[in-house]
């Protein structure tokens, strides 16, 4: 019974992980649609068309590949650690080079249209999740992939590392809905409440974003999930055991 379990979690894995792949890119195609199709295109010119590129960077970087960038780590659970780090950190600068795209496309288009900036809650919430997750990968990259701190430091932020995954993609999905909110409002005020297409799709793009962080969530805590630990793994973990109890590193 109790080996049946596991079994069956394994199982549902490839399904479930199919299962976000498909709601998160059904995320990001709906968001180009969006912007594409109802808000006229994109450009880089200054313009509204270039603000269009905004919504799209963020729901396909900050949400999207960060969430896959986590994913990697349940997903090739028996990879090597060397290799599953360097996608993992690959994958987070492409979010970040993408996100930066749709920083600077926002504060273009405002400035050539004389809008203020950094007023609304989106700006701000979306802000701080801007430079926390800079500030993520960056930490991650001197920790961990080309670690320049001492095993103690990287066993005691560790956990801190992964706990900060998560909160920053909680942070980018909560972002991309206030942001859909104030698109709306500032667009289609007089029309939203009449079901029209453009806030329809934009609803259901919200949910596709929320069920995109809960098939996530589930998936990244669950225990069954996790990968296995390593000889790399226990090495760190017997050696901050060490250094915090007093023990030897040859004790059981």
């Amino acid at each position: 019974m109790d080996e049946a379990a596991p079994r069956h979690a394994h199982s549902v894995f490839p399904w479930l992980v199919g299962a976000s792949q498909v709601v998160g890119l059904a995320a990001v195609v709906l968001t180009g649609v969006w912007m594409g199709h109802f808000r006229g295109g994109f450009a880089w010119d200054g313009s509204q068309l270039e603000f269009n590129l905004h919504p799209l960077c963020m729901v396909l970087g900050l949400v999207f590949l960060q969430g896959d960038a986590i994913l990697v780590y349940r997903v090739f659970r028996n990879e090597t650690k060397r290799n599953v780090k360097m996608l993992h950190g690959i994958i987070h600068l492409l979010a970040l080079i993408i996100s930066i795209i749709g920083f600077v496309a926002v504060f273009d288009s405002h400035r050539s249209a004389k809008i203020p900036d950094m007023y609304s809650l989106h700006s701000w919430c979306g802000m701080a999740t801007m430079v926390l997750f800079c500030v993520q990968w960056v930490m991650g990259l001197l920790f961990f992939l080309f670690p320049v701190a001492s095993s103690w430091l990287r066993a005691s932020y560790l956990p801190i590392h992964g706990f900060c995954g998560v909160v920053l993609l909680v942070m980018a999905i909560g972002s991309s809905l206030i942001g859909i909110t104030e698109k709306l409002l500032f667009s289609i005020m007089s029309t939203y409440s009449l079901f029209t297409p453009e806030g329809v799709l934009a609803n259901v793009l919200g949910i596709l974003l929320l069920c995109f962080g809960v098939l996530l969530g589930y998936i990244i805590t669950r225990e069954e999930y996790r990968r296995p630990p390593n000889p790399e793994e226990e090495s760190l973990s017997v050696h901050f055991k060490t250094l915090t109890e007093g023990g030897s590193p040859t004790t059981p």
